[in-house]
């Protein structure tokens, strides 16, 4: 797996967060103080924005993790996933807003056994429609006891770039970061029907922390 940032703000943030700052610097010292503070507040908020905090992922047996932070949009416990599955599954949609970190870990241990990337439009990522129409990226887990997880990171309206730093092949552990969506998204997972699911529309979840289901 490609290296994964540890650090407090994620590498991918560097550019948003040191262009506004440098120019907005130049323009404060030219005084034109209206527009370097703006860019200054901007800088601030992509650093905001880019944060990647430490979390302590829970041990219980079974137990699958927020894959990230947000609100719980969805939970229909007999979704149909006709794209990659074929079959009824539990499924968990989580959506992100531009004040929630961005940064998505693995729901569960395991094996990165197919990663599925797949352009397409950029609708307000809590719209149904989001799920089918928007870019994304699939990833497909399976756990040491041969359960089969499926995780979608879906791009919205602002949101532009799917960063996943997982690959096919990869040995995984619950908690770790993965990758991350810029400016507003959504993420999307999908359990077996005998899943047990904790968590219900309108919750607040955190990536890394908070049990979403158990596996049976």
């Amino acid at each position: 797996m490609t290296k994964v940032d540890e650090g407090r703000v994620v590498r991918e943030g560097y550019p948003f967060c040191i262009i506004p700052a440098v120019a907005g610097f130049i323009l404060l010292a030219l005084q034109w103080f209206i527009a370097g503070a703006l860019l200054m507040v901007i800088a601030l908020f992509c650093l905001y924005f880019f944060r990647n905090p430490q979390r302590r992922t829970p041990q219980e047996t079974g137990a699958v993790i927020a894959p990230a932070d947000g609100k719980v949009i969805q939970v229909d416990p007999s979704f149909y996933e006709a794209r990659f599955l074929g079959t009824s599954m539990k499924k968990v949609s989580i959506f992100m807003s531009l004040f929630d970190v961005h940064v998505n870990r693995f729901p569960v241990s395991g094996v990165v056994r197919r990663i599925s990337y797949h352009p397409g439009r950029f609708f307000s990522a809590n719209r149904n429609k989001a799920s089918r129409e928007n870019e994304q990226n699939a990833l497909f887990l399976e756990t040491p006891s041969g359960q089969n997880i499926l995780m979608i990171q879906i791009a919205g309206v602002v949101a532009r770039r799917i960063v996943c730093w997982a690959e096919e092949g990869d040995r995984v552990v619950a908690g770790n970061r993965f990758g991350l969506i810029r400016f507003g998204s959504r993420v999307d997972i999908f359990l077996s029907p005998q899943s047990r699911l904790v968590v219900r529309p309108g919750d607040r979840v955190r990536a890394g922390e908070t049990v979403v289901g158990y596996l049976p």
